[in-house]
């Protein structure tokens, strides 16, 4: 399987998919770990993460999947959301809140 279709089955497999640089627990960047608050804080249970720093084929190859250069990358039901930035403009427009329950159907 390449490294286009792991990703793609990546999130096809789960509806909130973060791919961060390092992991919920130890978050490698300030931006990973602000996006990461963000959806906790709007109540994301059910997020997956992929920690891009494990995996260089993937690292280098996100950004060609998504046409988004940088990390994090949010994708909700398949569909790229965006960085850091969209994904905290989203938290503080309390939109993100309502797409998360739609998504976890709460």
């Amino acid at each position: 399987m390449s490294v286009l279709e792991r990703i793609q089955a990546e999130v096809e497999r789960h509806p909130l998919v973060l791919f961060m640089k390092g992991t919920p627990e130890f978050p490698m960047c300030g931006f990973s770990s602000r996006a990461l608050k963000a959806l906790r804080d709007a109540g994301a249970t059910e997020l997956h993460t992929v920690n891009v720093l494990e995996d260089p084929e993937l690292r280098a190859n996100l950004p060609r999947f998504s046409n988004w250069p940088t990390f994090p990358q949010l994708f909700i039901n398949g569909e790229l959301i965006g960085g850091c930035d969209i994904t905290v403009e989203l938290y503080e427009s309390r939109e993100l809140g309502r797409i998360i329950r739609e998504t976890q159907g709460a």
